[in-house]
């Protein structure tokens, strides 16, 4: 799912359909990562993830969970939209999803696992877990690259 939404934004009917998003309300859809992050607390103490996949880790994720409703408050007042704001909120957003996600590929028990030897992610292994990978975290991405395109594309 992750390469195929990454692939998309080179599609102009992809492209064209990110345009019909709304800004704000995929803004606010990063809520969704402040129980994503509460979960992999969780797991992390089931023994199902490393604990650098947590806040109490390396993962930072839950930040844009908790700044997405302050910055759509702030982004979009007064029949104007903020887009530097919404830039670099869209890029800091992105940079830490980046980072969990490198953190959980390398702590998965493969040839390329390079973190949480002592435990290891197996979560991502076991339903429901592996729908975190799966659907949520394009689904998240994709909120990212669409509010890129809007941003760019509307004046």
């Amino acid at each position: 799912m992750f390469a195929i939404v990454l692939l998309s934004i080179f599609s102009s009917k992809t492209r064209t359909w990110l345009n019909t998003f709304d800004l704000k309300m995929i803004t606010y859809l990063h809520i969704v990562r402040i129980p994503v992050e509460l979960v992999l607390l969780w797991l992390f103490l089931g023994g199902y993830v490393p604990e650098l996949l947590t806040f109490e880790g390396r993962n930072f994720d839950v930040l844009a969970g908790l700044t997405a409703p302050v910055v759509a408050l702030l982004a979009f007042g007064k029949n104007k939209i903020n887009r530097p704001l919404l830039w670099l909120w869209n890029i800091f957003s992105i940079v830490l999803l980046m980072n969990v996600l490198v953190h959980a590929v390398l702590s998965t028990p493969s040839a390329m696992q390079q973190f949480g030897f002592e435990q290891p992610n197996i979560a991502v292994m076991k339903f429901p877990f592996l729908l975190l990978p799966a659907i949520i975290v394009p689904i998240v991405l994709l909120s990212n690259i669409a509010g890129f395109v809007l941003l760019k594309n509307h004046k």
